[in-house]
C-alpha cells in the first residue's frame, strides 16, 4: 500500500511492517498506539521504525491511518475527565451550612 508520510511516499505492507518490528521491544504507552502481532506499540515509535525518520518529522495521525489501512488494531488517544478540584476548609464549612459553594 502506499502512503505518504512527513511528506515522503512509503510502500508498506503488513508483512512488512511486522518483519521491521520483529525483535523491537515496545516503549511505555502514553498517547496513541498500534497492536503489532502480541504487542501494543506507541504509534510515534512504530512510525520512526518504518520509516526511519525522526518522530519529530511526522504526525501520530499520519502513522495511524497508515496502520489502519493495513488492517492493524489502532488506538486513538482517550482523554479522560479531569479530576475534581479539592474543596477548601471555607468551601467545605459553607456546604455543610447549606450556602452556595464558589469553586
Amino acid at each position: 500500500m502506499r502512503c505518504v508520510i512527513a511528506r515522503f511516499p512509503f510502500d508498506l505492507t503488513k508483512s512488512g511492517v511486522l518483519e521491521s518490528m520483529k525483535g523491537v521491544k515496545p516503549e511505555q504507552v502514553i498517547g496513541e498506539s498500534v497492536i503489532i502481532g502480541r504487542r501494543t506499540y506507541p504509534v510515534k515509535q512504530v512510525g520512526q521504525v518504518i520509516t526511519r525518520q525522526d518522530r519529530r518529522d511526522f504526525s501520530a495521525g499520519e502513522v495511524l491511518r497508515a496502520m489502519t489501512q493495513l488492517g492493524f488494531t489502532c488506538h486513538a488517544l482517550t482523554h479522560t475527565a479531569a479530576p475534581e478540584r479539592a474543596r477548601s476548609p471555607f468551601q467545605e464549612a459553607s456546604a455543610k451550612l447549606g450556602a452556595p459553594v464558589v469553586v
